[in-house]
């Protein structure tokens, strides 16, 4: 039978923003009572009449856990006294609510309310703080029912707040009315949640607001897999799947939303091309920038070759015709792409390039997409590297609680350098680029290096194949396997793989295996005693080094049920680790975890032995990987250590980012490189298992591949050459500028 308590909250102990988890003090006759609960809207000082029962808590004694709750007004002297005084007013302290009590006693906040001219005639109270504190006073009413108003629609409290503070007392009207406008203005709120209250309020199926809520939000998912626009037919067909609705009622809405300037359309070879406004732009304004950065430097052909042998002959590098010609062309051109398959000469080439430019006195900055491919690059060329999030100078604006990127480094602040170099350019989205061309002014030189054979960007585009596939811009393709490349079968076998030719999988090799296997179970057998047994002990690393690369999520090869396999037998349960159940999901102290959506605002910090920070800044970024070193349950918090020992605090809400990394998916893995990989394939659906796919999976690896599964999947791979189509029009936009 629940039991009822009355209060004032003296302290909240602990509060989670964005589900509204609370731990607070309850005192009620000077007897304080711990409160755990979900808590829409709750400020020190509050009085409240709370329901629930009281339970006994391992750790920290008898608690009482709230079921429901609501808000009365303080009644005694003493309880308005307290609720003035404890901050949730603010420039009030508690001798200014004395004060204000004893002038009008139970009185008191009907004058607040109703006649605040009147607070003035309290020593310390001017008339415009008068003024602020009913306004104030009214905000707090307004905002607890704000709260309340939402919580019926399932809306988090960190959502709320931002919804409150978006529109105010305008919130009411728009819920009713246009709830899609929230998908449209808050971050956070999609069009399934803002379908979902209008489905509460009785808005229909057919209405203008969700049919056209429904394209932007297709236009949205789409970009999420990587498009950046989708032909009118096939938008018009999935919006009219998400909607239920006949697909011939879409096209005047996607007219409509031109009309606003939220779409854009554009017309290519007798079909229409239909973007986000924002993308258009993105695209649009990159393709210029690209081409304003394509200048000619007239320097004479036999200047640059003595230059040339010069730095070969002091660096002892040895060149061969393209790696000659790709340092000729950096030396001619403000922006070059250089292109090529593992062994082929690319990280040579790089050095060569910075040797070239280092000898003529100019300033040079190297980055790649990810911390690791950034760590890779400084390791092979001796010089830092940093992540191109990093070299723009990502930044957190104050008070914003969105996940936006921000750049220090833009046309008003740009990188002051006369070369830079980008590795990894097939992992770079159209969002990156665009952000990186506004940092980067006119006459400074831009060496995009990359694999176009890779899998294209997790985000939206295609920039490196676009930039290659214009056909404007100087683009030098290293095709040449060296000598000492050759004895490595994972670089044989990846160029074999690109040219749809067959692998020898006889297991003669020393660094490229096939297990075969044919049933499910055996295989993950097969797994477990490779990574955690073999693998480590042959390529001289650990466990957790080790990656199980696989083309699926779901199914029973794919990533979900691999890694609650792995985490039973590479870090089981024990009494020493603490762990936290997340949507089906056991993080454990000690697990292996990955990073799933970037998150620009997240801290981190780098410590020394003695604790000291060293080191911290902001953003974890997609595909990060790092271990699990502490959860704590009291203050709901998971901390995880990545890579270089940053240091990075999630709250429990937050680990919706993060899921376990035993086993990742091939396209996860890009720009990362591991001692060995362990494949599994068996079966799967023919759109994942192409030629693209397992290349990328294969150059993952560094001394080791190990196929565990069917040869016959592995030929069908080789032979399908099919990729998933991918919309993105930026070779389009940087022809169309040329033709002006």
């Amino acid at each position: 039978m629940s039991e009822v308590l009355e209060g004032y909250v003296d302290k909240i102990v602990f509060r989670n923003a964005e589900n509204g988890y609370t731990v607070l003090t309850l005192v009620n006759d000077d007897v304080e009572m711990t409160c755990v609960g979900t808590f829409t809207f709750i400020s020190e000082g509050e009085f409240i009449r709370a329901t629930g029962n009281y339970t006994a808590h391992q750790l920290y004694g008898e608690q009482f856990q709230v079921q429901s709750y609501e808000f009365m007004e303080p009644e005694d002297l003493q309880s308005m006294e307290r609720y003035l005084g404890s901050g949730a007013i603010k420039g009030i302290g508690n001798a200014l609510a004395a004060r204000i009590v004893r002038k009008f006693k139970k009185d008191t906040f009907r004058i607040i309310e109703e006649e605040p001219e009147r607070l003035a005639e309290v020593k310390g109270i001017s008339e415009n703080m008068a003024r602020e504190i009913a306004k104030q006073f009214d905000d707090k009413k307004d905002m607890r029912g704000a709260m309340l108003f939402l919580q019926q629609f399932g809306i988090t409290t960190a959502l709320a707040v931002k919804i409150y503070k978006e529109y105010g007392a305008k919130m009411y009207q728009i819920v009713k009315e246009n709830p899609y406008k929230l998908a449209e203005d808050i971050s956070g709120i999609g069009f399934k949640l803002a379908d979902e209250i209008a489905a509460k309020i009785g808005i229909g199926t057919d209405s203008d607001y969700r049919m056209k809520a429904g394209i932007l939000y297709t236009l949205l998912q789409a970009s999420t897999a990587g498009h950046v626009y989708l032909p009118e037919d096939v938008l018009a067909a999935r919006t009219a799947e998400l909607l239920g609705v006949d697909v011939r009622g879409i096209e005047h809405h996607i007219i409509d939303l031109a009309m606003d300037k939220k779409l854009m359309i554009r017309e290519s070879e007798g079909y229409k091309q239909i973007y986000g406004a924002s993308l258009f732009y993105l695209e649009l304004n990159s393709a210029k920038m690209l081409c304003d950065l394509n200048i000619k430097y007239d320097l004479p052909l036999i200047e640059i070759d003595y230059r040339l042998k010069a730095v070969e002959k002091q660096f002892q590098i040895e060149l061969d015709e393209m790696q000659r010609t790709a340092v000729i062309e950096a030396a001619r051109n403000g922006l070059l792409v250089v292109t090529g398959g593992p062994g082929t000469g690319k990280t040579t080439t790089i050095n060569a390039i910075i040797r070239f430019f280092e000898a003529e006195g100019m300033d040079i900055l190297l980055a790649a997409p990810t911390g690791r491919a950034a760590k890779r690059m400084t390791e092979t060329t001796g010089y830092e590297a940093r992540t191109i999030h990093r070299l723009l100078e990502i930044s957190k604006m104050s008070g914003d609680m969105d996940n936006k990127l921000i750049f220090e480094r833009n046309e008003g602040n740009p990188l002051e350098t006369d070369v830079i170099i980008i590795d990894e350019m097939s992992m770079v989205d159209i969002s990156i680029m665009y952000a990186l061309l506004r940092a980067i002014t006119v006459g400074t030189r831009l060496i995009l290096v990359g694999d176009v054979n890779q899998l294209p960007s997790v985000g939206p585009g295609n920039v490196l194949k676009d930039i290659i596939n214009s056909h404007q811009f100087n683009v030098v393709k290293l095709t040449k396997i060296f000598r000492q490349a050759t004895e490595s079968d994972i670089i044989v076998n990846a160029h074999k793989i690109n040219a749809g030719e067959r692998i020898n999988l006889d297991n003669k090799s020393k660094d490229f295996f096939l297990l075969k296997r044919d049933d499910v179970t055996v295989i993950i057998q097969v797994i477990v005693a490779l990574v955690r047994d073999k693998m480590p002990k042959y390529v001289n690393a650990t466990s957790f080094d080790i990656q199980v690369l696989t083309p699926m999520r779901k199914g029973e090869l794919g990533v979900e049920r691999l890694n609650q396999v792995l985490q039973q037998f590479l870090n089981p349960p024990s009494p020493d680790k603490k762990e936290k159940e997340f949507h089906n999901c056991i993080f454990r102290e000690g697990d292996k975890v990955m990073q799933i959506k970037n998150n620009y605002q997240l801290t981190w910090e780098i410590k020394s032995r003695y604790g000291i920070t060293t080191e911290n800044g902001t953003g974890i970024f997609n595909g990060d990987t790092g271990i699990i070193k502490e959860i704590n349950l009291f203050a709901e918090q998971v901390t995880v250590e990545f890579d270089e020992g940053r240091m990075v605090e999630y709250t429990f809400s937050q680990l919706e980012e993060l899921e376990l990394a035993y086993a990742i998916t091939i396209h996860k893995s890009q720009g990362s490189e591991y001692p060995a990989v362990v494949m599994p394939l068996l079966t799967g659906p023919r759109m994942l298992l192409n030629r693209n796919l397992l290349y990328t999976a294969v150059t993952r690896a560094k001394n080791c591949v190990t196929i565990v599964g069917s040869q016959d999947v592995v030929q069908m791979m080789i032979d399908n050459e099919s990729e998933q189509k991918r919309f993105s029009g930026l070779s389009e936009r940087i022809r169309e500028l040329y033709l002006k």
